[in-house]
């Protein structure tokens, strides 16, 4: 049975179908720029869903053709706060409140439909796995303002590829298509941008197709263990590490596996 649950606040839409989260920042007048209500109740958003259980998957994007996300409103309070007050103000989670986000169990899929452009890339960044319209745009462009990738723009780009290809793109600020960015490894697939939505299913699928309990335990302790060695991480015992090893889906694959059949998951 389908199950549909959607709410839309502050120009945020959240629906949930079938254990699939989808987030929706619809601000298509400013290519869907987050101002200080939008990011609060993405905030609120992301905590809804790190206490349902029931939450498989999530997928992030914009609404409209143009634009995934541009980052900050700077026609609204971020251009009345001077660099300094900006940076003071920082939300831990970072940007959207998802960027720098560790305490959410549960994959995020970037749908970039657009423009992914300041906190809009820092939203890419903080997502599991990346999906993008070929004519995509993806770049760290706050220097062309004066500004500062602070919301995880910069920690996080160069961590996740090449230094030389971060640096390429923070020292200049430019754009990228999504071609180049698959190329430099931060984008997983390209598509045009009428088959976007069905590469997003695609992926999402092959997600429920694998045991909740064992997904939640792979992201948290990849999350959780960063800043470890390999052999120091695999020794922390973590919460739902614990809670996959006795978990009911644990037994269930391996039934399913013995009866030949398709695994039918608890989730616990």
């Amino acid at each position: 049975m389908s199950i549909t649950v959607e709410e839309r606040v502050d120009q945020v839409t959240l629906d949930i179908t079938d254990g699939v989260a989808t987030v929706t920042i619809d601000r298509q007048h400013v290519l869907n720029a987050v101002d200080g209500a939008t990011h609060a109740r993405l905030n609120g958003i992301w905590s809804q869903l790190e206490s349902d259980p029931s939450v498989r998957a999530v997928v992030v994007t914009g609404a409209g053709p143009r634009a995934f996300c541009v980052g900050a409103d700077m026609s609204a309070d971020a251009v009345d706060k001077t660099g300094l007050e900006y940076w003071a103000g920082l939300d831990p989670n970072g940007f959207g409140g998802l960027s720098l986000r560790t305490t959410l169990d549960v994959p995020v899929i970037a749908r970039v439909n657009g423009y992914a452009l300041g906190g809009g890339m820092e939203i890419v960044l903080g997502a599991d796995i990346v999906v993008a319209a070929s004519d995509a745009k993806f770049g760290l462009t706050e220097p062309r303002v004066g500004r500062l990738a602070l919301d995880g723009g910069i920690h996080q780009l160069v961590r996740r590829v090449p230094y030389t290809q971060a640096m390429g793109m923070l020292l200049t600020g430019r754009k990228a298509d999504a071609a180049e960015m698959q190329s430099m490894g931060l984008v997983n697939e390209v598509v045009p941008a009428d088959q976007l939505d069905t590469a997003v299913r695609r992926w999402v699928d092959q997600i429920l197709a694998c045991a909740p309990t064992s997904v939640r335990a792979v992201k948290q302790m990849v999350t959780q263990t960063a800043h470890l060695s390999a052999q120091e991480a695999r020794g922390l015992r973590l919460p739902a590490l614990m809670a996959a090893l006795d978990s009911e889906d644990s037994a269930e694959g391996v039934r399913a596996f013995q009866e030949k059949r398709p695994p039918v998951w608890p989730g616990r």
